[in-house]
């Protein structure tokens, strides 16, 4: 059994934190804070966009890349993850496995220096290193969410669950600011948002702000991690690595023959992998899309992603309350239910007209952040999407702890993944192959609307009880 939270920090200093104390839960909060960069600088908001304005050809070839590449990271993160989370299970220790794949997304991500606007021969290493990164992060963050059960009891799981997301948005918000403040420069002024040169000397003209998002990345994760090893205590190592894979292979393979014993929780698994699909393709292209179709540079993409973590950070806490008031299942539904009908909206505005009945002004250069119509509503309908994206998030993994047998949750949180990663490949590559086929980045889009509908169907089937064990 797990104990309750202290409200005090241990009374010495050097005292080891047992689990459930504030310095424990501390330390795994600050996992999503230390990670979050990868998901805001790279995924969405600052590299993603970059790549696909000024090293791809053009924004339709930067984006359908981008996706293709997504996809070739979800096929390996589908096909190990549940592998490994069984074998996580079985040796008990978590921290290896965060401490081994923390390294390859500190790689991934620092190589995305060397990609190079105007240089085509970068693309590869890009994709390369951005492939590496995803699955760094994405394992990571497997074994991160696997500790959970042991700091806190069932009760508090939706609030610890929002807590680590809504820490996570904001400091996502920190790196935005300190990427938009302090290292991207305008290529117009070679000022960056708040008038400065860039830090380090920075080459506005060869856009080494965007490119610093990588190095930053790499180096936000090794410093913010430092807590989760000095202070969330680990599971006791219960048997050699040989073992635990023999172990973990033979217990996974048991439970895909017994999953009418887990029907509940594999049917959850199953409309997750359809959902989730969908949102990780909306944010893993939204800022492309911006960039594509208003021709938002790096400041305004910037400046929106910080519009959608503030949004995501309210949405996350608010989230993890209602989850334990009401239940995590009526939280995701609603968070799917918002987010198609801000997919609904966006596409029916474009740069000069707005639900495709009223005209208006086109975005031109030196008309300052913002300043048409759709712009705007495209803002608003962000927000909404960011107050969604949060607790949807966060409610899906407190639903799996509140539904999963405790014993097997490393496992089942590996299958979580591999739900969320196994049709990761078929939300970019649909939507990469629709963008491609009709030359038009709205109707890459409309493929997700699809994935919302038919997860949501399937997660109204769901019975929230715990299973045995």
């Amino acid at each position: 059994m797990t104990s309750q939270p202290s409200t005090a920090p241990d009374a010495s200093p050097d005292a080891s934190p047992k689990p459930g104390s504030r310095r424990a839960i501390t330390g795994w909060v600050l996992f999503d804070w230390s990670a979050q960069p990868y998901f805001t600088l790279i995924n969405t908001f600052v590299y993603a966009p970059f790549f696909a304005s000024a090293i791809a050809t053009n924004p339709v070839q930067g984006q359908a890349m981008w996706g293709f590449a997504s996809a070739a990271a979800g096929v390996a993160i589908a096909l190990l993850s549940p592998i490994l989370g069984a074998i996580a299970d079985a040796s008990g220790r978590r921290k290896p496995w965060i401490a081994g794949f923390g390294l390859i997304l500190v790689l991934g991500a620092a190589m995305l220096w060397f990609g190079r606007p105007g240089a085509p021969e970068t693309i590869a290493i890009v994709l390369f290193a951005f492939i590496l990164a995803t699955i760094g992060a994405e394992f990571a963050t497997v074994f991160n969410n696997a500790m959970m059960p042991g700091l806190v009891p069932p009760e508090r799981i939706g609030r610890l669950s929002g807590l680590g997301w809504a820490v996570g948005y904001i400091g996502g918000m920190a790196s935005l600011i300190l990427m938009l403040g302090f290292l991207v420069a305008s290529p117009d002024t070679g000022k960056t948002l708040i008038g400065l040169n860039p830090l380090f000397g920075l080459d506005p003209m060869q856009r080494e702000g965007d490119r610093a998002a990588g190095p930053l990345t790499a180096l936000w994760f090794i410093v913010f991690i430092i807590p989760l090893f000095l202070f969330t205590p680990d599971a006791p190592a219960r048997m050699t690595m040989r073992e635990a894979t023999r172990t973990g292979i033979s217990s996974i393979a048991a439970t895909l023959r017994e999953a009418r014993k887990h029907r509940n929780v594999m049917t959850f698994l199953i409309a997750n992998m359809i959902y989730m699909d969908g949102l990780v393709a909306m944010f893993a292209l939204g800022g492309i899309y911006a960039a594509g179709v208003f021709g938002w540079t790096t400041i305004e993409i910037g400046l929106f992603g910080m519009l959608l973590t503030v949004t995501g950070t309210i949405g996350a806490l608010v989230g993890g309350r209602l989850d334990d008031s009401i239940g995590s299942k009526p939280v995701v539904i609603g968070s799917i239910g918002f987010l198609s009908l801000a997919t609904i909206a966006i596409l029916l505005i474009g740069p000069g007209h707005v639900f495709f009945v009223f005209e208006t002004a086109k975005p031109a250069p030196g008309d300052g952040l913002f300043a048409t119509l759709p712009e705007q509503i495209y803002l608003v309908l962000g927000g909404v999407m960011g107050a969604a994206a949060g607790p949807l998030q966060a409610a899906s993994r407190s639903l799996l702890v509140r539904v999963s047998p405790r014993e097997q949750i490393g496992q089942f949180f590996g299958l979580f993944a591999l739900s969320g990663k196994v049709t990761a490949f078929v939300g970019p590559f649909l939507s990469s192959v629709v963008t491609l086929a009709l030359n038009d980045q709205r109707a890459g889009l409309g493929v997700l609307l699809v994935m919302f509908a038919a997860g949501a169907i399937i997660l109204s089937r769901v019975k929230v009880e715990r299973a045995p064990g």
